[in-house]
């Protein structure tokens, strides 16, 4: 049963690794910078900040592969390709897929939770954003700390979720 886990895992972890390397190098020079799924999630930040009430902002870093995020004129963060949850969302299905339960269960909790991981990285962006426009000399333990752990410990929990309530191992 472990071994079997293990090498699921380490399987589809390298699959889709390799997918989002092939995605990332062919984005390299497309209209969408630094990538598309970058460049999206910069952008509804940005539609979230707005809606929020604040004058946000974003534009191409002239001198990294990333997006200044900029609130009322003040720049305040880079979205960079790490900041766009798809390696967080790869580690995810990978764990989901190792304890997989019936394909239709399977695939829609991967789905459910990708969207959910998705949604909330972009809540944590945001309020990233606010707490660095409002408090920014807590930025180091508010991008070190706070927000890693907020999008981490979801994942967990879906986790924990999945292993309780939904795969082969919890019957």
């Amino acid at each position: 049963m472990v071994v079997k886990f293990i090498l699921t895992f380490l399987v589809v972890y390298m699959v889709l690794s390799v997918f989002y390397k092939f995605y990332l190098q062919f984005s390299d020079g497309s209209k969408f910078y630094p990538d598309y799924i970058t460049h999206l999630v910069a952008k509804q930040s940005e539609a979230l900040l707005d809606a929020l009430g604040y004058r946000a902002q974003v534009l191409p870093h002239p001198d990294e592969p990333s997006m200044k995020l900029l609130v009322n004129g003040k720049y305040l963060a880079r979205v960079i390709e790490g900041c766009n949850a798809i390696s967080v969302i790869v580690l995810f299905v990978s764990f989901i897929a190792a304890f997989s339960a019936r394909f239709k269960t399977t695939f829609i909790y991967m789905l459910a939770g990708s969207v959910l991981i998705y949604t909330v990285n972009l809540a944590r962006i945001v309020l990233l954003t606010l707490g660095l426009y409002h408090y920014p000399e807590q930025e180091h333990l508010l991008h070190t700390v706070v927000f890693p752990a907020i999008i981490y410990g979801m994942v967990f929990l879906l986790w924990v979720v999945w292993v309780n309530r939904f795969s082969k191992i919890s019957r």
